[in-house]
């Protein structure tokens, strides 16, 4: 490695809400938690290992990787790993030959200046992201000199959630190679004892299952799994392994109590999971989304789900289903009971169901929380029973109410704290946190259905998980005046196979014993539940447990509280939202936890100096991606490569004034450029003369005053789309889509919500937003509507084109776009500080040119079309001259067609 190589690593957290600042493709079947990846091409991974430890549900898993460049020169190791969403990192460290590099938390925002610093000596990246359903992925790379060494350790913790009636533990297992010696090994300790343990693997064949070796007896239990390099040979004498999928643990505790009270060290925690109850009778307004956005596959999925959890409901249960579009309406004006006749209707009635207009969700949710308040006071549900709100929708409201304060306000004002709502987001183009908030003030939880093919099989599991209610109006309480620092400890509702956790601080040291007492109503009446612990036994019952880490009641107690602290936040506002905010970042600090609040920086003393690298915690509300770079620098001096932030972007585009960004998946890259020319002139975008269709696009320019002398930006107002083959034109403006098919000529306008479906094209218009067109010869694409304050002094509406689609235009096909949807390959080179501190310069080889380049962003706009997501590109300066073919002038034609 040698002694000149500090490295600097940051995993920048992106705020909530804002989709990414990378273009990415929908994210397919990353399952599950905890996962292992560690490859590279001429490096030797000679030893991965996953230790687990597991005390009362809270999980500390640490990732050991160990690799060996075998080389004469030095290579590239990587080391990745898929993590709980709902965990916290407390350590990662580099061991190169034999030196250890350590982690410390700092608060975020002195990670950031130091972030700032190195980025302007120029560094190489590596890439961090959240990417699956519950899994963000870690990823850091660094260069090994020959026949070295390094080791990659991380650790993080987790509390594992009961659902279904297990503790479920996953880890992904990919190492991408053989591995020497490949290791997972968990000991669970549960003070209730285990009452049963199973191991399943997506990877095991027969061959593998007797590899794995579990064990439990009384409060202990082990697994291990240890395959040889011949039992991870896909064949014999295959270099490919057979490792490849997730490793599930799931285990159960005996439940002679329905209380667990464990107390240690000043700090208590308390399971409650109660047994032998009867199911409450349920009442549920089912809130669909009906508009336009759910056409096709999503509003099949929601039907098919919907049908099935209709039939899931017992004959006690009562239930309505509201739809909304433009408008809400009900299927019945009261909620009715699920009796098989009903049932049987309601069956009909959604096969009926069709996806068109805009999207009220004001109007669609205060429907279904007043057909529960109606129920309620008509008394035509039973008064001892569990109602709850379910919406589903997959876009951000845009009719009635629209304003989400507003909209927030309103739900809270009519439930009274009386229903939970759970929020189901379906995909990526909607507002998440937005329905996080609403779930959150109102008792209950969002969750977001990724638009797979699996979507109907997770609402149902979904509903599966609130089917039966067997408590409501949850209070636990502990008497003693010594208890402070409670977490959550009222809950409206307690679901069969769930459980809930609470935890806090015991204030007097001399407290022997701690009461907890439980009170809830159930379906007959209600029940009380007491429970004591004595300090001094449960010392004394953790003590023989020699693998389990530290004071881990403690910690529990503040993973716990940072969590529900950043929950909070998410709905805070003013001083309120400060003091929070303070209270989760001195927890984070203290406890040394990744958090949203919180950097680890990783430090390598040199020359009397530290160098420092950051990594930042990711967190859920963005959801299609959250982006993390790790920088790693080599003591200021120019690079021979530079491994751009990976990036697995699906599309190029041209939008704003104008710019331009080009996709390079291979690099897991993009390149930028601009385009400056006058008002008026048309470019031509694409051009395929064997599939016939060609896209140009027309510049407009700001508003102009007389005296105003700064050159104008510019930017499309027209765009012109001819299919010669289908004898098929589409003319986009700002004002209107003029559809010309043959002699056949149709005009939409931007006010219209719309989905057209002719032969040879597919044509959607979302309302004020954007229109989606899909070809027969796969041809897909998207134009974005900007629309500004029709009197603003200097700007006008414009539009902006994005290719989503274009693997099946042919080998001919050119244009200023066009030309890259060949493959394009390029080398970056000395990397070093520019002119702006926060944007490197570099040489960059393309196409047997030698370009200076700086990195930067540009603007993509089709998730936030307000604000737009920055994009991580290399700019390529003066028209991107060089890049494109020829000169930009080049690409200027007569007139739109």
């Amino acid at each position: 490695m040698g002694k000149h190589i500090p490295c600097y690593i940051l995993l920048a957290l992106v705020p909530a809400l804002v989709t990414s600042d990378i273009l990415i493709n929908p994210l397919r079947n990353i399952q599950k938690r905890s996962a292992t990846d560690v490859h590279t091409e001429a490096i030797e991974i000679y030893w991965v290992k996953i230790d687990c430890s597991v005390t009362s549900r809270f999980s500390r898993n640490v990732i050991t990787s160990r690799a060996v460049n075998r080389a004469n020169v030095s290579k590239e190791a990587q080391f990745d790993v898929e993590l709980p969403k709902t965990a916290f990192i407390s350590n990662f460290t580099l061991t190169i030959d034999g030196v250890v590099y350590p982690g410390i938390i700092k608060e975020k925002e002195v990670a950031q200046k130091q972030y700032q610093q190195a980025v302007s000596r120029g560094q190489t990246a590596g890439l961090v992201k959240a990417a699956g359903r519950k899994t963000e992925k870690f990823s850091v790379s660094v260069n090994i000199a020959s026949s070295s060494k390094v080791t990659f350790q991380l650790t993080y913790e987790e509390l594992l959630k009961r659902k279904f009636g297990k503790y479920e533990m996953f880890i992904k297992v990919n190492p991408k190679q053989l591995v020497n010696k490949y290791e997972i090994e968990a000991n669970i300790f549960e003070p209730q004892g285990i009452s049963e343990l199973e191991v399943e693997g997506t990877f095991l064949n027969n061959e593998l299952l007797p590899v794995v070796k579990k064990s439990f007896s009384g409060k202990k239990g082990h697994v291990s799994f240890s395959p040889t390099i011949e039992q991870q040979r896909t064949c014999d004498n295959c270099t490919t392994t057979l490792l490849q999928g997730d490793f599930v643990i799931k285990y159960d505790v005996n439940r002679d109590s329905a209380n667990d009270l464990q107390v240690v060290n000043g700090y208590f925690v308390h399971f409650f999971a109660p047994k032998n109850l009867e199911r409450l009778p349920k009442n549920v307004a089912f809130v669909i989304d009906v508009s336009g956005s759910m056409h096709g596959r999503k509003i099949q999925q929601a039907k098919e789900a919907l049908t099935k959890i209709v039939e899931d409901l017992r004959e006690e249960d009562h239930f309505n289903i509201i739809l909304f579009e433009s408008s809400a309406s009900k299927w019945k004006d009261n909620l009715i009971q699920a009796t098989p006749e009903n049932v049987n209707q309601s069956k009909e009635f959604i096969q009926q169901i069709r996806a068109s207009g805009g999207t009220n969700f004001h109007d669609g949710i205060m429907t279904g929380i007043e057909i529960l308040n109606k129920g309620y006071e008509l008394k035509s549900v039973p008064e001892r029973s569990a109602s709850l709100v379910i919406t589903l929708s997959d876009g951000a409201a845009n009719d009635g109410v629209t304003d989400p304060t507003q909209i927030q306000e309103n739900v809270k004002n009519a439930t009274k704290g009386q229903y939970p709502i759970y929020n189901l987001g379906f995909g990526y183009d909607l507002d998440y946190a937005f329905l996080e908030r609403i779930a959150r003030e109102n008792n209950g939880v969002a969750r977001r259905i990724y638009a797979d093919s699996d979507a109907a099989l997770q609402l149902q599991g979904f509903y599966d998980e609130v089917a039966n209610p067997l408590l409501t109006e949850v209070e636990l309480d502990y008497k003693e005046n010594a208890i402070s620092d409670l977490t959550q400890n009222c809950f409206k509702h307690y679901y069969d196979g769930s459980e809930i956790v609470v935890a806090g601080r015991i204030t007097d040291n001399d407290l022997n014993s701690i009461t907890a007492e439980v009170k809830a109503q159930g379906a007959l009446n209600e029940v009380t539940y007491t429970e004591q612990a004595d300090v001094e036994e449960t010392v004394k019952a953790f003590e023989e447990q020699q693998y389990i880490f530290g004071e881990y009641i403690e910690r529990f107690w503040a993973y716990l509280t940072i969590q529900q602290l950043l929950e909070a936040r998410s709905v805070a506002k003013g001083d309120e939202k400060g003091n929070i905010t303070a209270k989760a970042l001195e927890l984070s600090l203290r406890y040394k936890f990744v958090t949203p609040l919180t950097s680890m920086v990783v430090t390598k003393p040199e020359d009397n100096e530290e160098k420092e690298a950051i990594a930042d915690k990711p967190t859920e509300g963005t959801d299609i991606v959250i982006r993390t770079l790790v920088y790693l620098a080599f003591n200021r001096q120019p690079v021979s490569s530079y491994q751009a932030p990976a990036a697995p972007y699906y599309y190029s585009s041209v939008d704003g004034d104008p710019h331009f960004i080009i996709a390079v998946p291979q690099k897991e890259d993009a390149l930028c450029f601009n385009i400056n020319e006058e008002p008026g002139i048309v470019l031509n975008l694409i051009r395929d003369p064997v599939t016939g269709m060609t896209v140009n696009g027309q510049l407009i320019g700001d508003k102009k005053s007389i005296n105003n002398v700064i050159p104008q930006n510019t930017y499309f107002g027209k765009l012109g789309i001819v299919v010669m083959n289908r004898n098929v034109s589409l003319e986009i403006t700002t004002q209107n889509i003029i559809l010309q098919n043959g002699v056949k000529r149709k005009v939409f306008r931007w006010l219209d919500e719309v989905t057209l479906q002719q032969p040879g094209l597919t044509l959607i218009i979302k309302r004020k937003r954007s229109v989606e067109v899909s070809m027969d010869n796969g041809a897909k694409f998207v134009v974005v509507l900007h629309q500004v304050w029709k009197k603003h002094p200097l700007h006008r509406d414009f539009l902006g084109f994005y290719m989503e689609d274009s693997h099946r235009f042919s080998e001919q096909t050119h244009g200023l776009l066009g030309q890259f949807f060949h493959p394009i390959d390029f080398d970056i080179l000395e990397v070093h500080p520019g002119s702006d501190p926060e944007k490197p310069d570099a040489t960059m080889i393309v196409k047997n040119n030698q370009l200076t380049v700086t990195r930067g962003w540009q603007k993509d706009y089709t998730v936030d079309i307000q604000h737009g997501t920055n994009i991580p590109c290399w700019f390529i300066h003066n028209n991107g001259d060089g890049l494109i073919d020829g000169n930009h002038t080049d690409y200027i034609v007569p007139s739109l067609f």
